[in-house]
C-alpha cells in the first residue's frame, strides 16, 4: 500500500464503516480526509491552474469529445437490447403561445461507449466501497448519488494537461499493455513531463474502441502507479482498461484502482486525433485543459467536451 506519512486527516474523521485501503495497491484512501469527494482533484492548486494557462500562446483549441448523433426516443432507455447504438435519444416537440418554440426532451445514458464522459468517483466500488472507502450502500440513494457524484465537478476542471502520444502517425499493436516505461518514452521523445496536478492524456491509435476481431491496447497497473507517483490528477484515454496477463486480481487498472482507490477521475471515449496531429504540428505537447460538464448534482458520471488550448 502507498503510504504517505506526511498527510493528515481531520480530528472528527472516527468513522468506522470507512474500509481501509486494498494492501499492496495504490491509494489515496484517508489522505484528504475521510469524507472527500474530489480525489485527485485536490491536486489542482491555483499554481498548476495558474502554470496550465501559461501553455495559452496562441488561442487554438481542440476539443477532445466524441460527436454524438442522437437517436429517436425508444420504449426505454437500454430498448430494444442491451445498450442503445446512440447514447442520447431525442424526441422533438412544440410549445405553444404566446411564441412557437421547439423542444428537446432527452434520454441520455451517461457511461456509454459512443459518449465521452466523465466518471464520478461513486461510478464503481472496490469490495464494496467507493473512495475513499465508504460503503456503496451509503453512497447511493433512490434519488441518486449522495457521495462521490458529478456534484464534485459543479466547478469544472482547469488545469494543465499532457498528451503523450504513445504511437505517433500510427497505433500501438493489439493487446499491448501500457506500462511506466511506455509512458517515460514519450516524456522523453516529446520534451515534456507530466507534473503533480497536471492531467494526463494517452494516445494509443485506436479510434473508435473495441473492436470484435482485436484485442485493444490496455493500461496495466504498472502505468497506473505511474500515475499515482507522479500525482496525476485526471486521466483519459483512447486506450483499453484492460490487456492479455493482466493482474487477475485486477482486471481493469483505470476502473478497479484509479478510480475507486485512488479517486482518480476518468474521461472514457476521448477522441484524441485532431490533438495528436496539432500537438505534432506545433511541436508542443503540454495545453491548457478544461472540462466543464453541466452542474447536474447526483449522477454517476455525465458527458463532457474537454477542450485543449494551445
Amino acid at each position: 500500500m502507498t503510504m504517505r506519512h506526511d498527510d493528515t486527516t481531520s480530528d472528527n474523521d472516527t468513522d468506522t464503516d470507512i474500509a481501509p485501503a486494498t494492501p499492496d495497491l495504490p491509494s489515496n484512501r484517508g489522505r484528504w480526509g475521510l469524507d472527500d469527494q474530489l480525489g485527485t482533484l485536490n491536486l489542482i492548486t491555483e499554481e498548476v491552474r495558474a502554470r496550465g494557462a501559461a501553455e495559452v500562446r496562441t488561442g487554438r483549441a481542440v476539443s477532445l469529445a466524441q460527436v454524438i448523433e442522437p437517436a429517436p426516443v425508444v420504449s426505454g432507455p437500454f430498448a430494444p437490447a442491451g445498450r442503445p447504438a446512440s447514447p442520447v435519444q431525442q424526441t422533438v416537440t412544440y410549445t405553444g403561445s404566446p411564441t412557437m418554440a421547439a423542444v428537446d426532451v432527452m434520454t441520455v445514458v451517461n457511461h456509454h461507449t459512443r459518449s465521452t464522459h466523465i466518471d464520478a468517483l461513486v461510478h464503481i466500488p472496490r469490495d464494496g466501497d467507493v473512495y475513499p472507502g465508504r460503503p456503496l450502500t451509503r453512497s447511493l440513494s433512490p434519488a441518486g448519488a449522495v457521495h462521490g457524484s458529478t456534484t464534485a465537478f459543479a466547478a469544472g476542471i482547469v488545469t494543465r494537461g499532457v498528451l503523450l502520444d504513445l504511437a505517433p502517425g500510427t497505433a500501438l499493436e493489439p493487446g499491448h499493455a501500457i506500462t511506466a516505461r511506455d509512458l517515460e518514452a514519450a516524456e522523453e521523445r516529446q520534451g515534456v513531463r507530466l507534473e503533480s496536478g497536471d492531467a494526463l492524456v494517452v494516445r494509443s491509435g485506436w479510434i473508435g474502441g473495441p473492436q470484435p476481431d482485436r484485442e485493444m491496447p490496455g493500461i496495466s497497473l504498472d502505468a497506473v502507479r505511474w500515475m499515482d507517483r507522479r500525482g496525476a490528477s485526471l486521466f483519459t484515454g483512447d486506450a483499453g482498461d484492460a490487456h492479455p496477463g493482466h493482474d487477475p486480481a485486477c482486471p481493469m487498472p483505470l476502473h478497479d484502482v484509479a478510480l475507486p482507490l485512488l479517486g482518480m477521475p476518468l474521461i472514457d471515449v476521448p477522441d484524441l486525433e485532431e490533438l495528436a496531429a496539432v500537438c505534432a504540428e506545433l511541436g508542443r505537447y503540454a495545453f491548457l485543459l478544461t472540462v466543464a460538464p453541466p452542474r447536474i448534482h447526483g449522477l454517476t458520471g455525465v458527458p463532457v467536451n474537454p477542450l485543449a488550448l494551445f
